[in-house]
């Protein structure tokens, strides 16, 4: 809980950019510069322009709005978590590979499901009990806007919101954002099986030299064997550790558009000037806010806070 509360504390500046983007704030007008290949293009502020712009406005203490409810979200989604998965403890069934550990199972399809759909649940019940904070979290950031005091209190907001949505709003865009997660976890964690069993293990393995356990009786072996494995597991488990992080990566550029979509729902139509016109029309439905952003040619807005390209045709609103 403290480490996650640590990371939450630095991560918050680049969130708050993060969601003004999002929501299409745009407070400082395109400037010339080049991208990565040395073309002339107009740019949009990135991250350390737009948390100047911050600063200059609010003071340093202006990038941290919205971090009280945001370490609530983390601290009870950690529990919540946690509780989750000590409810379905892990089946140890499996059988292990010859010279393999006990730590190390075998990666099979049916282990990768049951394990895939254990941690969806924990998940899940995490984001449904803490998505209250969260709504919290965007509102207090997106009164940057319209300079409003409207939600100045995790306590008074709650109040606020309960007073004005009921409770239904503090489920505002909490569909988009399950499905996103799922979607993500699932994607992540088949793709990672795939590369780990049909890639790594069948082409590492069969590699001479490079993959296998050496099962050859050896003269005076002594620990010979145990010192030929300890490298090649070692090499397996980095590799497979990279290749969950390049697919963990991978699914959530894919599943993007539902995070963009839940936040936009999160304030949409909630009094504040960040989720109305001239940033957003009021949604019927998180479906109507993502055929409209799709529409628009919007709907990686925000994904990249460096290197923003001004589209050609698009309006932005800026001070």
């Amino acid at each position: 809980v403290l480490l996650g509360s640590g990371l939450t504390v630095l991560s918050q500046p680049l969130m708050y950019v993060k969601v003004l983007v999002q929501v299409g704030y745009e407070p400082l007008p395109p400037t010339l510069g080049r991208n990565i290949f040395g073309r002339q293009v107009y740019q949009l502020p990135g991250l350390f322009s737009y948390a100047k712009h911050i600063v200059k406005v609010d003071g340093r203490a202006g990038l941290f709005k919205g971090l009280a409810p945001r370490l609530c979200s983390s601290a009870i989604g950690t529990v919540v978590h946690s509780k989750v998965l000590q409810l379905f403890p892990p089946d140890s069934s499996f059988p292990l590979q010859p010279g393999a550990s006990k730590k190390e199972p075998v990666s099979s399809l049916e282990q990768v499901l049951k394990e895939t759909s254990r941690e969806m649940v924990a998940r899940s019940a995490a984001t449904l009990i803490t998505h209250p904070f969260h709504v919290i979290t965007l509102r207090c950031m997106v009164q940057f806007i319209g300079r409003e005091t409207k939600y100045s209190g995790t306590l008074s907001a709650f109040a606020t919101i309960y007073r004005e949505e009921g409770i239904l709003g503090f489920f505002a865009g909490l569909i988009p954002r399950l499905l996103g997660d799922i979607l993500s976890l699932w994607l992540c964690n088949m793709l990672a099986y795939l590369i780990n069993t049909y890639a790594l293990e069948n082409g590492v393995g069969s590699a001479p030299g490079s993959g296998g356990v050496f099962w050859e009786p050896q003269p005076h072996s002594g620990g010979i064997q145990v010192l030929l494995l300890l490298p090649q597991v070692s090499t397996m488990t980095e590799m497979k550790s990279y290749s969950q992080a390049v697919t963990g990566f991978f699914a959530s550029m894919l599943t993007y558009p539902f995070v963009l979509v839940s936040n936009l729902m999160a304030v949409n139509n909630c009094g504040l000037a960040g989720g109305l016109l001239p940033y957003a029309p009021t949604y019927s439905s998180w479906l109507d806010c993502w055929s409209q952003l799709h529409r628009e040619g919007n709907m990686s807005r925000g994904n990249s806070l460096f290197f923003r390209k001004v589209p050609a045709g698009k309006r932005y609103v800026w001070e």
